[in-house]
């Protein structure tokens, strides 16, 4: 049991920097923390796109057990947590029940989400996020570091907290479920 679980945490880490770029650099065309930014959104994007891409659809549509998520409507949830940081810290908005249903299903994931998030190709998923991205990165080049770091006041509970806090958090969330996928992974190759 300790030399499986040796060696999954091996392939995490070994599949996990395959397509990292091992620097965070800035990127041309933007402001020095929100080139970090971008460079930071982009290895995590590509990190979590490595490990889906080329999925067939049984695996795209995999399901652990009865709650769980597939690696499809997972991959559609990063981008909907992406597109809900975008209305809340580019336009101070928040998602719209009939105009974003799409995008609250994979936001909030569970039953409804199953039933609704299945039967398209891993193409269909990844192509959604990269418009969501391509969207992130067009808007945040309009923006500077004074944006990034600025105080607001509208954070759950009331508390304080800034546009940089709120992208860490996309990335943060990217990674965790770059890992419930490569388990997702693991599980379907030990099918």
């Amino acid at each position: 049991m300790k030399r499986k679980l040796f060696t999954s945490i091996l392939m995490v880490i070994i599949t996990s920097t395959l397509s990292a770029q091992y620097a965070i650099k800035n990127v041309e065309g933007y402001t020095p923390q929100m080139g970090a930014l971008i460079s930071m959104l982009d290895d995590l994007k590509a990190r979590v796109t490595n490990h889906a891409k080329g999925l067939d659809q049984a695996g795209t549509d995999f399901l652990l057990d009865d709650e769980a998520n597939r690696i499809g409507a997972l991959i559609l949830h990063l981008a909907a947590t992406e597109f809900y940081y975008q209305k809340a810290t580019f336009y101070d908005e928040k998602l719209d029940e009939e105009k974003d249903a799409e995008w609250l299903t994979a936001l909030n994931l569970g039953g409804k989400a199953r039933e609704e998030l299945k039967g398209k190709p891993i193409s269909y998923y990844l192509d959604k996020w990269d418009k969501v991205r391509a969207k992130t990165k067009e808007v945040l080049k309009t923006k500077d570091d004074e944006w990034l770091t600025q105080l607001r006041d509208s954070a759950p509970g009331g508390a304080e907290y800034n546009y940089y806090w709120a992208w860490y958090h996309v990335m943060e969330h990217q990674a965790n479920h770059m890992g419930q996928i490569v388990l997702i992974k693991k599980r379907i190759e030990e099918d």
